[in-house]
C-alpha cells in the first residue's frame, strides 16, 4: 500500500469518527480522465477532506513555505501536493497543474486562495478558470459546509460537472470561467441551506 493510500485511509477514519462527515455526489466524479475539483475553502483540513472519500489520487497546490518545513516538506509530494508561490502568477505551478490534467489526473483547487473565516463564498482567483479553459478536464464544483468542531457534522458535496465546452470554443477569459465556477459553488450552498431550513 502506497503512502498516499495509507494517508487517505487514516484521514477517512479521522473525518468519519471526529466530524461525522456526510458525503454527497461521489458519483459525479469520473472514474478516469482528467478532473478539476474546485472547492470553497474554510480550513487547512479541506485538502485531505476532499481527497479522503474518492478512489482516485488527488493532486493539489500547497503554499511554497510548507515545503521548507523539515518532515512535512518531504511528506507533501507523496500526498499529491506541489508548491505554489502565493500572491504571484507562478508559471511553474501553472505548468505543473496543466501537465497533471493533460495526463488524465485529478487536481483540486481552492479558487478563493485563502480560507473564508465566515463560511461565505468569496470571489475566486483566475487560476481555476485558467485550468478549466486550457484543459479538457471535467470540472466538479464542490462545497464544504459545517464547522470543524469535534463531533459536529461536516458535509462534503461534489456537484454535477460544469460544461465548459462552449466557453472554451468562445475563448472566454479565465476570470469569466472562475466566476461561473464560484457562482455554481454558491448555488450548491444555497440549495443545501434551503434543505435544512
Amino acid at each position: 500500500m502506497t503512502l498516499y493510500k495509507i494517508g487517505r485511509l487514516l484521514c477517512r477514519i479521522f473525518f468519519t469518527v471526529f466530524f461525522r462527515v456526510e458525503i454527497k455526489g461521489k458519483e459525479n466524479i469520473p472514474e478516469d480522465g482528467s478532473v478539476l475539483i474546485c472547492s470553497n475553502h474554510m480550513s487547512n483540513l479541506d485538502p485531505p477532506l476532499v481527497g479522503s472519500f474518492i478512489k482516485r489520487k488527488l493532486n493539489f497546490m500547497a503554499k511554497e513555505e510548507l515545503f521548507n518545513v523539515a518532515l512535512l516538506g518531504r511528506l507533501l509530494p507523496h500526498l499529491g501536493a506541489f508548491p505554489v508561490k502565493r500572491g504571484a502568477g507562478d508559471r511553474q505551478a501553472l505548468r505543473k497543474g496543466l501537465g497533471l490534467l493533460n495526463q488524465g489526473e485529478v487536481m483540486c483547487l481552492f479558487p478563493e486562495g485563502t480560507r473564508s473565516k465566515t463560511g461565505e463564498i468569496r470571489k475566486g482567483l483566475s487560476g481555476s478558470g485558467f485550468f478549466a479553459l486550457r484543459s479538457d478536464a471535467v470540472v466538479i464544483p464542490t462545497l464544504i459546509t459545517g464547522e470543524y468542531k469535534l463531533f459536529r457534522k461536516i458535509t462534503l458535496i461534489y456537484g454535477e460537472p460544469i460544461d465548459f465546452q462552449q466557453l472554451r470554443e468562445e475563448k472566454k477569459s479565465a476570470a469569466e470561467a472562475t466566476d461561473i465556477i464560484m457562482k455554481t459553488i454558491q448555488r450548491l450552498k444555497d440549495h443545501h441551506e434551503e434543505q435544512y431550513r
